[in-house]
């Protein structure tokens, strides 16, 4: 599935991804590939985007708090801003 990550001033990511772990409003959640179409609201947090599979290939950013759109295999992540930050 096709991901993007979007701030006001850039797009700050965007590849095809196994899957992608949110900071959802009411608690952290996943997506992965043929979801159900879904918006949600996001909170500051820690968001995983999962590259394959074997679920080793990741990177992370810390995000600031917007919106989800998940529709036709495609993940657009629109938020306040965001910055990529090394895996714990």
């Amino acid at each position: 599935m096709e991901l993007e990550i979007l701030t006001p001033e850039r797009k700050l990511y965007s590849d095809t991804v196994y899957g992608v772990q949110l900071p959802g409003i009411n608690g952290s959640f996943e997506v992965l590939e043929k979801h159900a179409p879904l918006v949600s609201a996001l909170k500051a947090g820690k968001l995983k985007v999962i590259k394959d599979k074997s679920m080793r290939n990741t990177t992370f950013f810390t995000i600031d708090s917007g919106f989800v759109e998940v529709i036709n295999n495609k993940v657009t992540v629109l938020v306040e801003g965001a910055t990529a930050v090394e895996p714990e």
